[in-house]
């Protein structure tokens, strides 16, 4: 048996098939030192040069039945050619519906490869087709061509993610070759490659062995036959790689091998049976124990399998297998965690249901415990449903489904949902929740509320344990659903309910996850935000991003940093700061490629503001850009108010007023899919009516100021809008009357400080039409004044301020710098340089890239690194490397040199 087993290991396990060889008796007993296979191949030199052939930019299609050899040929082609340190290797888990999962495999697979690909972090929004995109351009970048390679894509069943990769075979770059191993023909539009030439075809019949490569088979496992024995074994398997290879296995023990030869069958019908009577009854009682009850596994380690058997030493039995080439095989460089192949993966599960279907039930719920205690969730859910354990599937959901969306596997939380019957989720109301969560993600708000009704109906039968749990996540999703409708009385209403739940969490194994309550701080502060509480904003927006930090979720730090950057303003923040918290959200996304991703909206949209206010018109082009490229249709309306809003005040300082105006009113019509008003809709209507103003349409400007309410009146922002028709009229004396509430600081505002400056300077023109130059010049030193600590530009770019500012000598005023400022902008200059930078002194490497975005954060090195999933000294090794390239001695001299060079994205240019 010894002597069969080693000569079965040369029968060419590489070149010969999917298939592993024989299983030896393996037990307990027998455990020893670690044994190394001797791996022999059948060089099939032939279906290399096919392979070799496929083009630069190509698509090489191996498409075969089980047991064919599709991925040995590839891999032993890949040794045979020395391309082994160019190919990224992508295999498809089994029943792949996580578009999100596979695309960033095949990220993770290249970047590996080539520092040209960088790595993309999983989201709970995931782009895929942006993300895709932004890998193609990459891909253009290769310095050298490599080879992309998809095992099993016939396991591949996410429809966007097939839907991508067939854009991205139409547009394959010329410096990637990519080969895909499959049991069937994908659905990926393959004719347009082949009426192409582009498309290189190995199929079944060109992957069975010939009569010559048979005899080298069995010459290479010590097996010599007749000619009419080799000629009848290679007719009796028709070439088939599988069947070849358990002959071999037979033959290489049998007293009589041209006997063996007229009796054996080399098909498919016939294999398990096989199998079954010549590997798995020579095995001992307890190899035989661990292989059916771990069968219902998709992946197996050995203390899991001593958990399912109630034995110990399962780990070495499995490696010892996988010597053995048993039908084993590790999926991990410590070999600890192993799977079977799916054949013989089939076969067990078939023999345990027979021999003993009592006991499934119990071995998938105590998978499910075990996946539990050691955190794998979504395994362990499996396991819960396949046991048919509703209770225990939906407590594990409950509990974890938030995590696993912040962990980017929001695609598989909603296949577990799938997976409850109807008449389970009908009944359970935090599944209720789950559903109405899931649903909210994508979208589909209405379906949510449904949900969330059925939940309210349903939470009697909460367990009084889990009810504070429940009572936070239903007020969340509350708050969730009335913040993306714009209702402001049901966030109002529903605040204090986030607010008592909140409260009420207990301490200990029972608490919320510092992620769950991010979540819910957030989400709570940007409600406050749009509600106008916001201080309150502030403050649980600063908490959240804390909480956020610690629990190393950077999608949600993005999305507190953007909404901190619309609070922060109007809450004592400059605006320089509030732009450095935007700056902070973009350089996170950006290490974590999510440069394109949604949330991405409100950060984008609050840095152009700031930009705007600074005066740097063509930074906040830039960003506006990016946002409108990030926008949505179905995303917050308040938020693309935002984005239109800045668009619009972009366009009017460049006097575009025409343009300005349709971005006002588009800004305006996001109002109506909002329940309550929006905080900057004020804003946004007083703009619209200095820009009717700009095109001549004075009535039209008062008639929208006449039909407004007397409390909106009283606002300065529409105060100041009612001072400019004024003015465009020619009656400064009015305009000084109504802006004079704004300056004494005794009329309703958003922002103090910025509204008071717009009307200092709307002051100093009036006074100005009245032909009191020196009180137009004192007045605009004030105006001044208040813009020096924030090096506010904008309001002297609105209004005429030119002529004013020429008049002022530089030496009269005790603002000069800002004075030069603003009249280069007002002469078509940007903000000047302060000298050119030098060059680099080297070029700075993707890591580096990556570490020098987190730079302007308050992130220390041990949190940066946590972020980028790497040890604190490597940090600081690329620290040291990034400050000596930059020449500089610190984190601040790099930050302003890397801003400078425009390594920070957004480029920021200093004043």
């Amino acid at each position: 048996m010894v002597a069969a087993v080693s000569r079965g290991h040369e029968v060419a396990s590489g070149a010969l098939a999917d298939l592993p060889a024989e299983l030896p008796g393996v037990g307990r007993q027998d455990v020893g030192p670690r044994r190394t296979a001797r791996r022999g191949v059948v060089g099939r030199s032939a279906l290399f040069e096919r392979l070799s052939a496929t083009a630069p930019g190509g698509v090489a299609l191996v498409c075969a039945p089980a047991g064919s050899g599709k991925s040995v040929l590839v891999r032993s082609w890949a040794d045979a050619e020395e391309l082994r340190d160019r190919v990224a290797w992508v295999k498809v888990e089994l029943g792949e519906r996580d578009g999100q999962r596979f695309w960033l495999s095949v990220i993770d697979a290249l970047s590996r490869l080539d520092a040209v690909v960088g790595p993309v972090s999983p989201a709970p929004d995931f782009r895929v087709e942006l993300v895709v995109e932004h890998l193609l351009v990459q891909l253009e970048a290769l310095a050298e061509p490599l080879v992309l390679v998809f095992e099993d894509l016939h396991e591949l069943r996410s429809a966007d993610a097939l839907s991508c990769l067939e854009a991205v075979l139409a547009r394959l770059p010329p410096g990637v070759r990519l080969v895909m191993t499959t049991r069937e023909d994908p659905r990926l539009g393959l004719h347009r490659l082949r009426l192409a030439g582009e498309l290189n075809e190995i199929r079944a019949p060109d992957l069975r062995f010939s009569l010559e490569e048979t005899d080298k088979l069995l010459r290479a496992s010590g097996i010599r036959l007749s000619d009419g024995g080799l000629a009848l074994l290679h007719e009796r398997t028709e070439g088939w790689a599988a069947g070849l290879r358990l002959a071999a296995i037979s033959l290489a023990e049998h007293p009589d091998p041209e006997r063996f030869v007229t009796e054996f069958s080399g098909s498919e019908r016939t294999v398990a049976g096989y199998l079954l009577a010549e590997v798995l009854e020579r095995q001992p009682a307890d190899v035989r124990e661990l292989l059916l009850h771990t069968s219902i596994l998709e992946r197996v380690s050995g203390p899991l399998a001593d958990h399912l058997t109630g034995g110990s030493g399962s780990e070495r039995i499995l490696q010892d297998l996988e010597d053995a080439n048993a039908f084993v095989t590790s999926i991990d460089a410590g070999r600890s965690w192993f799977r079977y192949h799916h054949l013989f993966a089939d076969l067990l599960q078939l023999e345990l249901r027979r021999a003993s279907p009592t006991s499934i039930a119990s071995l998938h719920r105590a998978a499910a415990r075990w996946h539990e205690a050691e955190a794998y969730i979504v395994e362990a859910i499996r396991h819960a449903q396949a046991a048919r354990d509703w209770p225990l599937a939906s407590r594990l959901l409950a509990d974890n489904h938030i995590d696993l969306t912040f962990d980017g596997r929001s695609g598989a939380v909603c296949e577990l949902l799938t997976a409850f019957p109807d008449e389970v989720a009908a009944a359970d109301a935090e599944l209720a929740l789950v559903f109405g969560t899931a649903r909210v993600l994508h979208g589909d708000h209405e379906a949510s509320a449904a949900y969330l009704d059925l939940a309210q109906e349903l939470k009697g039968a909460v367990p009084a344990d889990r009810r504070q749990r429940f009572e936070v996540l239903s007020a969340e999703l509350k708050l969730t659903l009335a913040r993306w409708r714009g209702d402001l009385e049901a966030v109002l209403a529903t605040k204090p309910l986030v607010e008592a739940a909140l409260a009420a969490q207990p301490a200990g194994e029972r608490a919320l996850s510092d992620a769950f309550r991010a979540v819910a701080l957030m989400n709570l502060g940007v409600a406050e935000l749009w509600s106008s509480g916001l201080d309150e904003a502030r403050r649980d927006l600063e908490a959240a991003l804390g909480l956020a930090r610690r629990a190393g979720r950077p999608w949600i730090q993005i999305s507190c940093l953007g909404h901190l950057g619309i609070a922060g303003p109007w809450t004592g923040l400059s605006f320089s700061e509030g732009l450095t918290l935007s700056e902070e959200a973009v350089n996170i996304a950006e290490s974590h490629g999510w440069a394109s991703d949604p949330m991405l909206v409100s950060a984008l949209a609050t840095g152009a503001m700031a930009l705007l206010w600074l005066g740097r018109f063509d930074d906040a082009e830039r960003w506006l850009e990016r946002a409108d490229h990030t926008l949505r249709p179905d995303g917050e309306p308040g938020t693309e108010l935002l984005v239109r809003h800045a668009r619009g005040l972009l366009r009017l300082v460049w006097g575009r007023p025409s343009e300005a105006l349709n971005s006002f009113e588009a800004a305006h019509r996001m109002q109506m899919f909002l329940a309550d008003e929006h905080p900057f809709a004020l804003r946004t209507r007083a703009r619209l009516v200095q820009t009717q103003v700009c095109l001549g349409q004075l009535a039209a400007a008062e008639m929208a100021i006449a039909e407004m309410s007397d409390g909106d009146r009283r606002t300065s922002e529409i105060r100041m809008a009612a001072a400019v028709i004024q003015l465009a009229a020619s009656e400064p004396e009015q305009a000084l009357e109504v802006i004079r509430p704004v300056i004494e600081g005794s009329c309703p505002t958003m922002h103090p400080s910025s509204a008071v400056t717009e009307a200092q300077v709307l002051d100093a023109v009036a006074r100005e039409q009245l032909g009191d130059t020196r009180a137009a010049e004192m007045s605009l030193e004030t105006a001044l004044e208040l813009a020096e600590p924030q090096g506010i530009v904008l309001p002297f770019i609105l209004a005429p301020t030119r002529a004013i500012l020429e008049r002022i000598p530089r030496h009269r005023t005790a603002h000069a710098a800002l004075r030069r400022t603003i009249l280069d902008v007002l002469i078509g200059e940007a903000p000047a340089f302060q000298g050119q930078p030098a060059p680099l002194l080297d070029d700075l490497s993707e890591a580096e890239l990556r570490v020098v975005r987190y730079l302007p954060t308050n992130l220390r090195a041990p949190e940066i690194a946590g972020e980028l999933f790497v040890s604190a000294n490597t940090i600081r090794t690329h620290q040291r490397h990034i400050y000596a390239k930059l020449g500089v001695h610190g984190r601040a001299e790099a930050v302003a040199r890397a801003r400078a060079l425009g390594l920070l994205a957004p480029a920021i240019r200093a004043c």
